[in-house]
C-alpha cells in the first residue's frame, strides 16, 4: 500500500516519487542497507568533506539523517498511538549546526545512524497495519503514519542520491 496525496505534505512529493513499490517495511530495509553501504564506502578522511562552500559535510549529512529519522519516527509513533496534539516542526539547519557532528568521528556518526535506523525499523515493524492510516498534524500539516514512513524512505533515498552524485570524486 502506498500513501495518497494528502497523507503527507506537498514538499514531500519529491521524496515519495523516489520510492518504488508498496511494501514499506521492505523498502525501509532496502534503503537502510543502501545508505549503510554508501556510508561505509567513505574513507574516514572524507568525513569533513563538503562538495561546495556552505554545503554540509559528509558527517553533517549523516547526522541530519539521524536527526530526521528520530523526529519522523517520533511523529509516526505518536500518531500511531492516537496522539491528537499537533507535533512541532524543526529547522534542519539549526539541528545540524547544533549537532556538532564535525567534532565526532565518521565511525561514531555512522554507528549512531545504524543504531537509530535499526531501532526505527523495529518500531515500524511493530505497527499493526491498521494504524497506517491514522492521521495527525506534524509541522502544521496533516499526515498519516504510512505517509511518514514513505517520507523517511524517500528522504533517505534523496540523500543517498546526493551523496553518490556530489560527494564521491
Amino acid at each position: 500500500m502506498r500513501p495518497n496525496k494528502g497523507d503527507y505534505p506537498e514538499y514531500a512529493q519529491k521524496y515519495i516519487d523516489l520510492i518504488q513499490g508498496e511494501d514499506i517495511i521492505w523498502i525501509l530495509n532496502k534503503t537502510s542497507k543502501e545508505m549503510t553501504d554508501v556510508i561505509n564506502s567513505f574513507p574516514k578522511s572524507k568525513g569533513d568533506y563538503s562538495y561546495s562552500e556552505g554545503k554540509w559535510t559528509v558527517k553533517q549529512v549523516i547526522g541530519h539523517l539521524s536527526d530526521t529519522d528520530r523526529i519522523f519516527s517520533y511523529r509516526a509513533l505518536a500518531i500511531a498511538r492516537g496522539e491528537t496534539q499537533p507535533l512541532p516542526s524543526f529547522n534542519q539547519d539549526s539541528y545540524v549546526e547544533n549537532g556538532f557532528f564535525d567534532s565526532k568521528t565518521l565511525s561514531e556518526i555512522s554507528y549512531e545512524y545504524r543504531l537509530i535506523r535499526e531501532s526505527n525499523l523495529l518500531l515500524y515493524r511493530s505497527f499493526d497495519k491498521s494504524v497506517y492510516n491514522n492521521r495527525g498534524i506534524a509541522a502544521g500539516t496533516e499526515v498519516t503514519v504510512l505517509g511518514i514512513m514513505f517520507m523517511v524512505a524517500g528522504h533517505q533515498k534523496h540523500h543517498i542520491n546526493i551523496l553518490k552524485e556530489k560527494y564521491f570524486n
